[in-house]
């Protein structure tokens, strides 16, 4: 909304003309003109002026008085403006005058059933309300046969969805014919069931098929497709095109001379058998087929060399798509036709499938060769010359390689099993004859491709500015003719010389005070891999800054093999005192090379961590809270350190007094009763030493002079506290055990009893 549709540009924003206000609700016209003087009598809520109150002013019972018997009437704002949106109460919201009309069930509604979020908006479209039952939908399921989400293409407001039209049946399955004029009546092919309706003639119809007599469909080996003969508008007539399927018999010379199926086909319930040689008798067959190579008498060998039923247009092989040539020629006839002459296969593999499987060089099969023999192989017998036209497939034939891509016994040599892939597999001998330079005396790869390209070994491209050191661009760009001015060594391109341009005194004079300088060549490029004396080596800016105790080394202590690929592994410089840790032993415990687990590059590696001494010994409780101090437990001994309780805790075991558990040959497994937080409490299981089943087991002992016995404790009766009543014999028995002892007690007692 644009300012200037309210406010004026005098100061303050005032006069304000809201006029625009009708076009949401009628203020300055209608019913509402001049019956109010201030906005906040509608918008009640000043921080808010989207909220709005009708039922101040339209206030109850009378409202509700005036709306009785309404429809869908809600005594709230919202409902007002939703039925009354010119504030006229004379001209009610009439659904029926909107896009929207009300019928079927939509008829009766409450209308906050449809219009809960507000009346301004409501959508029209079937499925923004009725989403969950689409998406609820199983007979059939709407969305897995992706019907579309338009509900009222199929459906009307019917209450129950139904009855339900579907007009896009011939999406799925046209209706055409005598299914056309049933399109109506769903029952007839669906049953209710409209999931699993079958889409083909015979899902449907098999009960016809079945009962067919003239002729019986089954037995004749008639194709289940319906459609072959007939249409979807009857069964009959029906279109068997005997001529174009199997055999003329309504035109050539056989139209006219038959009047029944079974002069022909005389097995009527087998219509798949027929027969020539009724009609076609010997000796006049075989007479006329005198010298006529492959012929046998039978209706098959009829069939297939006079497909047209016309004895002079005899069957000439090459007028077909599969013409005789190479080995195929002069074969007789029965060799490919064995099982008749109709449908036999044109597809070589069919007949040479045993050839194909017994291949060696090389093995079709497990090279994966595709069976189209054509591909490779002609009709000349013994299979060859052939091609290998898909040879890409294998091993790409590029530049040189491509020139000589006819010439297979260039590369094979008659064995097609071991051809190497790589180009040194091949080009060996060409590798080890190099001089300028010499390949195996400069250590330089086998891998051809490196430098040279398939159409030549020259021009070769090597790029020794990327791999070794840059002499085509740089400061040694220019400076250089030939290579063996810095590769003195013509034996071996490998040696590399640095000191014979870069001389002393004025190399070492320019290193005066640099760590590590050594006046070599390789230490020369170590630090100068650029070439540019200006840029030295700064090794902090590597992954690999010095730090510790690789400050200060002399460069050769760690790039004696050279500076190029040195391994960043600690391991890799450390593996000898790895090997000869011995406090632990590093191998024998089978710790991780990764030796910054637990050490620093601290020299001496001490100190150092052990986060991984839980999987040797869990560090619990009290054991967790000395973690960092392993002097307490190791006392600088890190191999014999025992693994049990008292390993560690014998001096505490053997200084007990209370009870003293070496005297009382308690078990030296202190995690029978304590634990690893503290010594107490502890948990002592008395039943395996003692049973208590005395009714003073919590007040009987100091530990160290407890008896055992039950006189002992008898006799100490004075401590025994009564919890309840004696008998007069109780009495006596105790005071008899008091005055006598023990033995004599019980034989009075005894005869007391």
């Amino acid at each position: 909304m644009s300012c200037t549709e309210c406010h004026t540009t005098d100061p303050g924003w005032s006069p304000v003309n809201f006029t625009a206000h009708d076009a949401k609700f009628p203020i300055y016209s209608g019913k509402h003109n001049g019956v109010w003087t201030d906005c906040i009598e509608c918008h009640q809520n000043p921080d808010n002026f989207a909220v709005n109150t009708c039922i101040s002013c339209h206030t109850n019972p009378e409202t509700n008085d005036n709306h009785s018997g309404v429809s869908g009437y809600v005594y709230r704002d919202e409902a007002c403006l939703g039925c009354h949106p010119t504030g006229d109460a004379g001209s009610a919201f009439d659904h029926n005058a909107t896009a929207f009309p009300l019928t079927g069930a939509h008829v009766g509604l409450d209308c906050i059933e449809c219009h809960a979020a507000g009346y301004i908006g409501t959508s029209t479209l079937c499925v923004d309300c009725h989403t969950a039952d689409f998406n609820a939908t199983t007979n059939p399921n709407h969305n897995a046969i992706g019907i579309s989400t338009d509900c009222a293409t199929c459906h009307t407001t019917t209450p129950g969805w139904e009855p339900a039209s579907f007009p896009v049946h011939d999406h799925y399955y046209a209706l055409n014919g005598a299914h056309a004029i049933i399109s109506n009546d769903c029952n007839a092919c669906h049953n209710g069931d409209y999931n699993n309706t079958p889409s083909t003639c015979v899902g449907c119809h098999q009960p016809e098929y079945n009962a067919t007599t003239n002729p019986n469909h089954i037995s004749a080996n008639f194709p289940t497709d319906c459609a072959t003969c007939h249409s979807e508008s009857a069964w009959q007539p029906s279109n068997l095109n005997h001529d174009g399927l199997y055999f003329p018999i309504y035109s050539g010379k056989h139209m006219g001379v038959w009047d029944d199926c079974v002069e022909c086909h005389n097995i009527p319930g087998n219509f798949a058998q027929f027969t020539c040689v009724t009609c076609h008798a010997n000796p006049e067959t075989n007479d006329v087929h005198g010298g006529v190579s492959g012929y046998v008498y039978n209706s098959s060998a009829c069939l297939g060399c006079h497909p047209t039923g016309d004895a002079d247009a005899t069957f000439d092989h090459n007028a077909t798509n599969f013409p005789l040539t190479g080995g195929h020629m002069g074969l007789d006839c029965m060799e490919c036709h064995a099982g008749g002459f109709q449908g036999t296969s044109t597809v070589c593999v069919d007949c040479h499938m045993t050839n194909f499987s017994a291949t060696t060089n090389p093995n079709h099969n497990a090279i994966g060769l595709s069976t189209d023999c054509a591909s490779c192989h002609t009709t000349t017998p013994g299979w060859e010359p052939a091609s290998f036209a898909i040879h890409n497939n294998y091993y790409a034939l590029n530049g040189a390689h491509a020139v000589i891509s006819n010439d297979c016994a260039a590369c094979h040599n008659g064995n097609y099993n071991t051809t190497p892939s790589t180009c040194v597999g091949c080009h060996q001998s060409d590798y080890v004859a190099t001089t300028n330079p010499n390949h195996i005396s400069s250590n330089f790869p086998n891998d051809c491709a490196s430098c040279h390209s398939e159409s030549a070994w020259q021009p070769s491209t090597f790029n020794h500015d990327g791999l070794y050191f840059p002499i085509y661009s740089g400061k040694h760009l220019n400076t250089w003719d030939n290579c063996i001015e810095c590769h003195t060594n013509v034996s071996d391109f490998s040696q590399v010389t640095c000191i014979t341009c870069h001389a002393n005194p004025e190399t070492n004079n320019d290193h005066n005070g640099v760590s590590g300088y050594v006046y070599n060549s390789s230490a020369c490029l170590g630090c100068h891999p650029t070439g540019d004396a200006d840029s030295p080596f700064d090794h902090n800016a590597t992954n690999f800054p010095l730090t510790g105790g690789h400050l200060g080394l002399d460069c050769m202590q760690c790039h004696a093999g050279g500076f190029q690929g040195t391994s960043t592994a600690c391991i890799d410089c450390h593996t000898n005192d790895f090997n000869g840790a011995s406090n632990p032993n590093h191998s024998t415990l089978g710790l991780g090379a990764d030796c910054v687990s637990c050490h620093t590059t601290t020299p001496g590696w001490a100190p150092a961590t052990f986060a991984v001494h839980n999987s040797y010994y869990p560090l619990n409780g009290a054991h967790a809270a000395i973690a960092n101090d392993c002097a307490t437990c190791h006392n600088g001994n890190y191999t014999t350190t025992p693994n049990t309780c008292v390993g560690c805790h014998q001096s505490d075991f053997a200084g007990t007094t209370n009870p003293n558990h070496t005297t009382s040959q308690f078990s030296t497994n202190c995690a029978n009763c304590h634990s690893e937080s503290a010594w107490e409490p502890s948990n002592f299981d008395h039943n395996n030493v003692y049973p208590l089943t005395h009714e003073l087991a919590n007040n009987c002992h100091n530990y160290n002079n407890t008896p055992n016995t039950c006189v002992t404790r008898i006799i100490t009766v004075p401590q025994i506290r009564i919890t309840r009543p004696i008998s007069f014999l109780q009495i006596v028995r105790i005071a008899i055990i008091i005055m006598h002892g023990l033995l004599p007690a019980l034989i009075i007692i005894l005869f007391i009893h």
